[in-house]
């Protein structure tokens, strides 16, 4: 029993940042941007969470410049894709590369550390005892007692859903990628909404970037995000945006990442490692070979 709820805690914690990051990518997804930067943003976020949680020794000013990070790649990406009409594929791989080579140089500048940053100033994002539920067997251990940043993901994923399917922007948002001609001619700038679908995404990639390096740990790791963004990418992909199914292929990933983490008591770690990123991969290829049997001969 006890291995099963550190599974189930262990799958919390590892889709959480994947989550976060996914549900902004489907705001992007439906505004018809193909949006590889997540992974960019998330690094940037983490590194400036630890910057400001360090030097204001407050984790809350460690979200706000997570956010901060996050936007001002979002603000690269929009510039170079929205406004000068650069491929968004050829943008979000140099902004990716941009990030890990930037976060890197500030290590050095900001901390004079190489690797690695940790410091028992840096502020941790606390985590969240729900009364009466911590009680319960079994069930208390599974849902109280997680990272604040957890039980505000939750309320994203009801968010972003809300935002999309039941809101004007939200009608808005699908129409500008199912069709900026019509939008534009309506009188409502498609541009301006992808903007804005840019900007939501950097907000939810900062706190994935915030969970991993005041939540996950305390402190900051070169390349921390570790592809993250690119299995949220891929869950975006599988469920055509969908925020409901985001959340579960999110859980999904984090379920295989716990497991792999799990499997390191008998298995290498290099192999064990693997495990979430080859269940990306198999499921891209059911989705593809899905596709392929849904177009006309």
């Amino acid at each position: 029993m006890n291995v099963l709820i550190g599974l189930i805690n262990g799958m919390i914690v590892s889709a959480t940042p994947i989550l976060l990051s996914a549900l902004g990518g489907s705001l992007t997804y439906y505004a018809g941007i193909f949006n590889i930067a997540m992974e960019g943003m998330m690094l940037n976020g983490a590194f400036f969470a630890v910057i400001g949680s360090y030097y204001f020794h407050s984790w809350i000013m460690g979200i706000l410049f997570a956010i901060v990070g996050a936007i001002l790649m979002a603000l690269v990406f929009i510039l170079f894709s929205v406004v000068l009409k650069m491929d968004e594929f050829i943008t979000g791989i140099g902004l990716n590369l941009f990030a890990l080579g930037l976060t890197t140089y500030l290590l050095q500048q900001v901390f004079h550390v190489r690797g690695m940053f940790s410091n028992p100033e840096i502020v941790p994002v606390p985590a969240l005892t729900i009364p009466l539920i911590k009680d319960i067997p079994i069930l208390g251990s599974v849902l109280s007692g997680h990272n604040l940043l957890v039980y505000l993901t939750i309320i994203a994923v009801i968010a972003v859903r809300y935002l999309v399917y039941k809101t004007r922007f939200g009608l808005r948002l699908r129409a500008a990628g199912y069709n900026r001609t019509c939008l534009d001619t309506s009188g409502v700038s498609a541009n301006r909404i992808r903007i804005w679908s840019l900007i939501l995404c950097a907000v939810l990639c900062g706190l994935a970037g915030a969970f991993l390096s005041l939540g996950v740990v305390t402190g900051f790791t070169k390349n921390m995000s570790a592809g993250k963004g690119w299995i949220s990418l891929a869950a975006v992909i599988l469920v055509s945006g969908n925020p409901t199914g985001v959340a579960l292929i999110s859980l999904l990933f984090g379920f295989t990442d716990g497991l792999g983490l799990f499997l390191q008591k008998s298995l290498p770690s290099q192999f064990t490692s693997m495990v979430p990123y080859v269940a990306t991969l198999v499921a891209l290829f059911i989705y593809s070979v899905r596709l392929k049997k849904k177009q006309p001969a």
